[in-house]
């Protein structure tokens, strides 16, 4: 009888179609996220027109989002360590697709507001336990590789949010929009069948026997007897005061990651709300200002 760590079995492990699966699906799960998050700048220049709001009142309706995912992340982070990726990701998946189809149902920005609040919520949860869950199953020297190409995801959910408003916004109002993440929901219990439970999750729980069949499936040439006992080594290191990033000589270089990563949000979440907005207030067509947000 041996005691095996299953994290040097994945991390050591040759790539095989199941990180594919494992890959395709996160992806999928954050291409449906990212059209969730640009959904709001596309369909922005006409709920203003449609509901008289200033720029200050977009503004603020566009801000509920992004401080549910502030929120979420927090909260659906640490939940999905209790309960497992695999169901954190569910929760959040049908959390944020429900309150979107919701958002087609708004009659006003108040409602509007909290319906994006709620779908903030669990697009913040969703994507640090679809990162998590991608960083756990991926080889150690292709792990970066394959995280960062799931996360192009997010940007193809933009791409497709603007592509989808170019058709169906002239043809069936800015509801359409919203009511289209019907579609995503009604795929979530085939993704939930098909994506994995976290490997070390299921050893905690002690449900080894899942944990073995995963394993094989990751790598069918490890060698797991049956009376083999799994464990999941934590590899986290000890935890550090958030002082400690500013000691030592560090204080200016943590300031200025602090600013690049602030810089760039702004800059995404800028264009993706009031890009569509003010190539329409230039004079550009509601098509044609939908294009400039898909480039």
């Amino acid at each position: 009888m041996r005691t095996l760590d299953v994290h040097p079995i994945i991390d050591n492990a040759r790539f095989t179609p199941f990180h594919w699966m494992v890959m395709a699906w996160c992806g999928l799960l954050l291409i449906f996220d990212g059209y969730d998050l640009f959904i709001y700048g596309v369909v922005l220049p006409v709920i203003m027109k449609e509901w008289g709001l200033t720029p200050l009142q977009a503004g603020a309706l566009g801000s509920y989002a992004l401080f549910g995912m502030m929120f979420g992340a927090l909260v659906f982070g640490s939940l999905a360590d209790r309960i497992g990726r695999k169901k954190g990701i569910a929760l959040c998946f049908a959390l944020f697709s429900t309150a979107t189809i919701l958002n087609g149902f708004a009659s006003s920005p108040s409602e509007f507001g909290i319906y994006r609040f709620i779908a903030g919520l669990g697009c913040g949860g969703l994507m640090p336990n679809a990162v998590a869950l991608m960083n756990e199953y991926a080889p150690k020297r292709l792990r970066s590789t394959l995280v960062a190409i799931m996360f192009s995801g997010y940007s193809m959910g933009g791409m497709l949010s603007a592509g989808v408003g170019i058709f169906m916004l002239p043809r069936f109002g800015w509801e359409s929009m919203f009511f289209a993440a019907a579609v995503p929901l009604l795929l979530l219990p085939v993704i939930l069948y098909y994506l994995p439970e976290s490997i070390g999750f299921l050893v905690r729980q002690g449900r080894t026997d899942e944990a073995r069949a995963l394993l094989k499936k990751l790598d069918p040439a490890c060698d797991i007897q049956p009376g083999d006992t799994l464990q999941a080594t934590d590899r986290k290191g000890g935890g550090n005061a958030v002082v400690e990033l500013f000691r030592n000589g560090l204080a200016v270089r943590t300031l200025a990651l602090w600013l690049a990563f602030f810089c760039c949000l702004l800059m995404v979440y800028a264009l993706s709300s009031w890009l569509p907005k003010l190539m329409a207030n230039a004079g550009y067509s509601l098509g044609s200002s939908l294009s400039f947000l898909l480039v």
